[in-house]
């Protein structure tokens, strides 16, 4: 069953608060909306969701790393003949 996300409007925010999120998105690379949600979670009692996606690992391999992975990935891929007789 798909639940429906629900939208606020959220007014008279405290300008520590606004800086508090706005600071903890930036220093994590998450979206202002992300770090805003986890935190009326945490507020509210309830834990984060889990995240469903590979989102906080893109971008942050070296050039190095990737090669390295890639061609790990190749070697794997590699069809042994010996093992298809």
């Amino acid at each position: 069953m798909l639940k429906r996300a629900r939208q606020y409007t959220i007014r008279n925010v405290p300008d520590e608060v606004d800086r508090a999120l706005r600071r903890q998105a930036k220093e994590t690379g998450r979206s202002f909306n992300q770090v805003a949600v986890e935190a009326l979670a945490l507020g509210a009692g309830e834990p984060a969701r889990p995240k469903r996606d590979l989102s906080e690992i893109v971008g942050s391999l070296t050039a190095r790393e990737a090669d390295r992975i890639e061609g790990e990935l190749r070697r794997q891929r590699q069809i042994d003949p010996e093992m298809w007789k």
